[in-house]
């Protein structure tokens, strides 16, 4: 990476040390709202579109938009285990945790694929998100309305929600960076 690089990764990983200082003593918190009523369902994403091609299992069968607005079939990484990581543009901890995201995704984009789920704010902060922190090699999607949040009943963020090869929920909350790459590079083996 030339200069130009290393001081944006510099400057962004010392504004997001900041923020994440800021943030700590107001905290992240529970998303507001995202408290589901036992018992109720929300449908997924692409609910009225015909069932995926082949075998998916139930936790992948769900379809969306990327930020940049392309089609997305999770159905299309079953057999594979997955990463989901639900994040807001505005949290402290999801930017510290998207230097490593960044870092570990491309080597395991056939493996392990980690797909991104924003939401929680505006599309303009989620696509700056991106930018500023390197994630446009990672898919992302536009969940500004929660519906994947509901779905996989994330109530904070920054939560990655692990899916084996047999579409088991395997891992659903907070993981470090060096626990996120140690449990891909698991997976990926």
């Amino acid at each position: 990476m030339g200069s130009a690089g290393t001081t944006r990764r510099s400057t962004g990983a010392l504004a997001a040390a900041l923020l994440a200082g800021v943030l700590a003593i107001s905290g992240c918190g529970p998303v507001p709202g995202a408290e589901s009523a036992p018992g109720t369902s929300t449908p997924a994403l692409g609910a009225a579109a015909s069932p995926p091609a082949g075998p998916a299992p139930d936790t992948l069968r769900f379809t969306g938009k990327t930020l940049e607005g392309a089609a997305f079939d999770a159905a299309t990484l079953a057999g594979r285990p997955v990463v989901l990581w639900f994040w807001a543009p505005w949290c402290a901890a999801c930017a510290s945790q998207a230097w490593t995201v960044a870092e570990i995704a491309p080597g395991f984009r056939d493996s392990v694929p980690i797909i991104g789920v924003a939401g929680l704010g505006e599309q303009q902060a989620m696509k700056e998100f991106v930018t500023e922190f390197e994630l446009e090699p990672v898919p992302q999607l536009d969940d500004r309305e929660g519906v994947l949040w509901r779905r996989f009943e994330v109530v904070e963020q920054s939560t990655f929600v692990i899916i084996d090869r047999e579409g088991r929920v395997i891992h659903q909350g907070w993981l470090d960076g060096e626990d996120l790459t140690r449990r891909v590079t698991e997976l990926a083996a």
